[in-house]
């Protein structure tokens, strides 16, 4: 059993603020990461979305933990339909000069969901957020330059 958490760290060619606009505006955030129509980044706020496509087979609920503008977001991560742990997702900016950000992202708990099979195991999670900001992200952020 392992638990420490997933790291995924990578170098955004973009400032922090662009980066931090990204991770937290719903309608950029639908065009690298998910449609989340109620996502607000106010503390205490929930947010849920599905998966891209038509399946729509994997709810998220998620409540946002902690808020500082241009450096850090946290929330929770949960499947409520599958159970009813919860496990901790945060984005961290580091800014590298006046260009660049380092981002990096910390999911934290992922044991709460060994139970569920492979789609929610660490290394599914760990590829999904590796796909998700050092492709997904990055490209967006980079081309938007």
């Amino acid at each position: 059993m392992n638990n420490a958490p997933i790291t995924v760290q990578y170098k955004i060619n973009a400032p922090a603020e662009k980066v931090w606009q990204a991770l937290t505006d719903k309608d950029e955030m639908k065009l690298w990461y998910f449609d989340i129509q109620d996502f607000e980044p106010t503390i205490g706020k929930e947010f849920n979305f599905y998966e891209p496509g038509e399946e729509r087979k994997y709810h998220h609920q998620c409540e946002i933990l902690e808020i500082l503008p241009d450096r850090k977001l946290k929330h929770t991560w949960a499947y409520p339909d599958f159970s009813s742990l919860k496990t901790v997702v945060t984005w961290e900016l580091f800014p590298d000069g006046d260009h660049e950000t380092q981002v990096r992202l910390t999911h934290d708990g992922i044991d709460n969901f060994k139970e569920l099979g492979d789609n929610f195991s660490e290394k599914s999670f760990t590829e999904g957020w590796n796909t998700i900001i050092g492709k997904s992200l990055k490209e967006y952020l980079e081309k938007k330059i």
